[in-house]
């Protein structure tokens, strides 16, 4: 195998090209090649660069930045044997992924055989990636993988925000896929579910969990706690949607010490703690304004309990969304009215507010509307209202990370039919969605997003001239903007030295 042998000679260095040769009984070094010289650290071509033939120009920027951040919380000591081939998977998401495919041609244009030292890639390879994460213990990789970004990131995790999302397939092969409620009304696919917990104030993602699809939301919370508690995770609040939230998991999180902040859906129960006399109104007051970033909600907390757990529920109002409600609500009956008179059929939900005569009932209306712009949150915990209703609302965190997953991260539609294959992609998006967000608390004390960032650094390419004279080739680095720079910097200082030679 060929090295560059460097030569030092007055106030130059000068590079050449050698293999080590036996002659006899001894290995000496055989010249293949000049190369030219070094300044700075730098190669400087025997020819000049306007001389130099430019073979290829691969997109690099985004890479290495991305692999930087996974090289911090240990991604490539973490998953194995195939963990270049994963972390190419992982990285095509966070881009320009499509299909696995047409992974080969994507990786062609990128410089990640030089980033991640991953040459020959081919599908069989790829699909061998997959296959490989099934082999792990998922959790337990989870669990180091979060423990790494922990310390990576200076995590002091107080708080826990869990959502449960789903997503469809294509085809009917895969056990795991199963009908179920699908959340965006796309009907007749089956599905997954993935639970998601994400840290309360950064929004980092801690593990994901998938279960089939027909599953409800609220009955794959204890599978969840239990695995945040192995986590060493206690004590602290977890952060439920209404669609989760239930007696029995309350009365669970309270068994363990923690404390839950969940919504709730409008019951009997809490038509009757508010009384028959109850009007939004009379919450609309300035002692119970509370601000969640450009929304104004009116709150009031009493005692409640719900199932057995003693605690408080928080009346929260929102005037914008009554109104938007209302007006939505009107425009649907004005719809069903029209149908009616032309003897159609309308929603089932729909015929209470009309009656025999097919006349809009008033009453029922006004009772209707009544609770317009209401929603319930109950927490067994001792936050003010304020802070209670700004963690609540403001728990777009991980709704931000669905949002990556399906979006940015290209979760969906799954299209493997293997039910390993299945977990094993989403696992990858997981990873995917996790990098993203530690790029996300990199850069945004200058103001951006990491899509911004990623676009960026877009334009930042590796160019790998031909020189004509010694036929060496040699990669250099387009020069970094200003903004560039920051955000390199930003990630790690050291991209910056990488980026020089």
């Amino acid at each position: 195998m060929s090295f560059i042998r460097r030569s030092r000679r007055g106030k130059f260095t000068y590079l050449a090209e050698v293999e080590s040769v036996r002659v006899g009984k001894k290995v000496v070094q055989r010249f293949i090649r000049y190369i030219g010289r070094e300044e700075d650290g730098k190669t400087v071509l025997s020819c000049s660069v306007s001389e130099a033939s430019v073979e290829e120009v691969k997109l690099a920027g985004p890479l290495m930045m991305l692999h930087a951040l996974a090289e911090a919380i240990g991604l490539p000591d973490l998953l194995g044997e195939y963990a270049h081939e994963t972390l190419a998977l992982v990285y095509a998401h966070c881009l320009d992924y499509k299909s696995l495919n047409r992974m080969l041609h994507w990786f062609e244009r990128t410089d990640l055989n030089v980033i991640l030292n991953l040459q020959d890639l081919t599908e069989r390879r790829l699909v061998g990636a997959l296959e490989a994460l099934e082999k792990f213990d998922a959790m337990a990789l989870q669990r180091s993988i979060f423990e790494n970004t922990r310390a990576f990131m200076g995590l002091k995790t107080r708080g826990v925000v869990y959502d449960v999302t789903n997503t469809y397939f294509h085809g009917k092969r895969c056990l795991l896929g199963r009908l179920g409620h699908d959340k965006e009304n796309r009907k007749g696919y089956p599905l997954i579910q993935i639970g998601l917990a994400v840290t309360a104030e950064e929004g980092i993602p801690i593990f994901h969990k998938t279960f089939p699809g027909h599953i409800h939301d609220s009955r794959t919370f204890v599978d969840i706690s239990n695995d945040l508690m192995h986590l060493g995770i206690t004590r602290g609040i977890a952060v439920i949607d209404r669609g989760i939230s239930s007696a029995e998991n309350t009365a669970f999180l309270r068994q363990k010490r923690w404390h839950v902040l969940c919504g709730l859906k409008r019951s009997p129960a809490i038509e009757a703690a508010l009384g028959a006399d109850f009007s939004s109104a009379e919450l609309c007051q300035l002692d119970h304004r509370v601000h969640v970033q450009q929304t104004v909600f009116y709150v009031r907390a009493q005692p409640f309990r719900q199932g057995k757990s003693r605690g408080r529920l928080f009346v929260c109002f929102n005037q914008k969304a009554a109104l938007d409600q209302r007006e939505a609500r009107l425009d649907e009956l004005e719809a069903a009215r029209e149908r009616l008179s032309k003897g159609l059929t309308i929603k089932p939900e729909l015929r209470e507010f009309f009656g025999q005569d097919r006349q809009l009932l008033p009453k029922h209306l006004a009772k209707e509307s009544r609770w317009d712009g209401l929603s319930f949150i109950f927490t067994t915990s001792t936050l003010t209202p304020t802070q209670a209703i700004q963690a609540y609302f403001d728990k777009d965190v991980v709704e931000k990370s669905f949002q990556a997953l399906k979006g940015v991260v290209r979760l969906r539609p799954v299209r493997h039919w293997l039910s390993t294959h299945v977990e094993a992609h989403v696992f990858i998006c997981y990873l995917a969605c996790l990098l993203l967000t530690l790029l996300k608390r990199k850069v945004a004390p200058l103001g951006l997003s990491f899509q911004e960032a990623l676009n960026e650094l877009d334009g930042l390419y590796r160019v790998y001239l031909r020189d004509p004279k010694s036929g060496f080739r040699l990669g250099r680095m387009v020069t970094l903007t200003k903004k560039q720079e920051q955000i390199l910097r930003a990630v790690d200082k050291r991209l910056l030295k990488n980026c020089s030679g």
